[in-house]
């Protein structure tokens, strides 16, 4: 069968379009994306705005308009932590399902950590052990760590690069006054998760998976995306290191020169790196493997678990 799925995250409303069915790996066929932004539309009351509304709603129908043209049977939709957070969401949901007919799922953050960490595991196999999962989105930063398709331990954290960037690093470069205390602040909230998760031992994998992960490893000399995704990827702490200290002085602009990074990411890249740092190094990861699948195949995947077989 031939599914959609739409992530509305903090960053982008992306649709992935995959053939599947039980027992086999979903093949992506199409791909929808646009950069709305929704962490960085909040305003000072937390709230979505009008506009920002008006702007998701355009968005959302677009997709399923593609999703229409691509013949997909059953379309996916859910929400992360922009919409989930945000103080007017019950508004927000209510008109995007009476406008589009769409009702989104909100994921809460240990969910959508428990739903990459399934990803990862059907990705890597049995044969990777302990699996410890990284993932840096818009809005916040999920950590999960098991033996198993569900992790023995998942949390999500107010620590994604869209949110900090808009929170915390006003410059264009920062100030590094900005930065140093952005950098307390992330090892801080990190530092008091670590406990929970070095009770089960050490990891015999560490894995990252979403898009500042794998812009920070492309910037750090891994393989471009076009050489597909079973090229194995890795990102060291000792390159990543090196790399903090220069997107400091980096404007948006000159970041986004950089190989592997678009425009609309290079603001948050470098409230990215500093999240990235902060958790390889708080978790003892000298290094990590990119892995391609995350939040969108975890949807999936559990979604063709409860299909019959045959």
């Amino acid at each position: 069968m031939r599914l959609g799925v739409l992530d509305v995250g903090s960053n982008t409303v992306h649709l992935l379009v995959v053939d599947a069915h039980p027992g086999a790996r979903p093949l992506p066929a199409h791909s929808h994306k646009v950069e709305l932004r929704l962490a960085e539309l909040l305003d000072g009351k937390g709230a979505i705005g009008a506009a920002g509304v008006d702007r998701l709603i355009t968005t959302v129908r677009g997709a399923l308009q593609a999703a229409e043209d691509q013949g997909c049977e059953e379309v996916l939709s859910f929400a992360t932590s922009a919409v989930r957070e945000a103080t007017n969401a019950d508004e927000v949901l209510a008109r995007v399902h009476a406008e589009t007919d769409v009702k989104l799922q909100v994921l809460s953050g240990e969910e959508e950590a428990r739903l990459t960490f399934l990803a990862a595991r059907r990705w890597f196999g049995w044969s990777a052990g302990k699996l410890l999962v990284l993932d840096i989105g818009g809005g916040s930063l999920e950590i999960a760590y098991g033996m198993d398709e569900d992790p023995d331990a998942a949390v999500s954290l107010p620590l994604g690069a869209g949110r900090l960037t808009a929170a915390a690093l006003p410059g264009d470069p920062p100030s590094p006054e900005d930065v140093r205390a952005l950098r307390r602040q992330v090892r801080a909230e990190i530092a008091r998760t670590v406990g929970e998760f070095s009770r089960f031992g050490k990891p015999d994998h560490i894995v990252a998976t979403s898009k500042t992960f794998k812009q920070l490893a492309r910037i750090a000399g891994a393989a471009r995306s076009t050489e597909g995704e079973l090229v194995q990827r890795e990102l060291s702490l000792k390159s990543l290191q090196e790399w903090v200290p220069k997107l400091t002085t980096m404007t948006s602009d000159q970041r986004a020169a950089l190989p592997g990074v678009s425009v609309g990411r290079a603001r948050q890249l470098l409230a990215g790196a500093l999240v990235a740092e902060g958790a390889m190094d708080l978790f003892g990861a000298h290094t990590l493997e990119i892995c391609p699948w995350a939040l969108r195949e975890g949807v999936i995947l559990r979604r063709l678990d409860h299909l019959p077989v045959g």
